[in-house]
This record gives structure tokens, C-alpha cells and sequence, in this order.
């Protein structure tokens, strides 16, 4: 079993910051201190871009899917019929 490394962390309410506490194993933990992932602008940053990268992740698989679905491609009439349809559903349900 792997020894890990606590980076300490309180919480401060005055400066509307959060300090946050991480589990490290000691070979991760030197690895992140090496490369200066341990700052905490690099660790803010990190965590900013997280929902992000995400995001993209997520889309990329989606079309991937799409892809993998083989379907034929759409004309520019039934894409714009599929818009305003999903328009005429989003006014219905908001009751305007």
C-alpha cells in the first residue's frame, strides 16, 4: 500500500476562499511538485479548465456517436425544420 501525502487545508470565509485538502500517493505528489502543479495559480487554473474540458470531452463523444450511428446527412430544409421545432416545444412548455 502506498504512503500519500496530505496538502494541508482550512477554510478562510473572510477572503471568500476555500482551501481545499488533497490525498496524494508520495510518487504523484512529488510528480505534480516537479512539474509546479502544487501552486495555487496552477491548481486554480487546473480546476477552472475542468468543466470546460469536460464539456469538450462530452461533445466529442456525442459526435462520435453520431458518427458511429452512420445516418444520412441532413439538408439544410430539415435542419431547420428540426430548430423550429425544438423552438415551437421550448415556447410550448414556457406558455408563450
Amino acid at each position: 500500500m502506498s504512503r500519500r501525502q496530505v496538502i494541508s487545508a482550512r477554510t478562510s470565509y473572510n477572503a471568500g476562499m476555500t482551501e481545499v485538502t488533497v490525498k496524494l500517493s508520495d510518487e504523484l505528489a512529488a510528480e505534480a511538485k516537479a512539474a509546479g502543479l502544487l501552486q495555487d495559480e496552477t491548481l486554480e487554473k487546473v480546476v477552472r479548465e475542468a468543466p470546460r474540458r469536460k464539456a469538450v470531452n462530452e461533445l466529442f463523444e456525442a459526435l462520435d456517436e453520431i458518427e458511429a450511428a452512420k445516418l444520412p446527412p441532413m439538408t439544410e430544409e430539415e435542419i431547420q425544420a428540426e430548430i423550429d421545432a425544438a423552438r415551437a416545444e421550448r415556447r410550448a412548455r414556457s406558455g408563450r
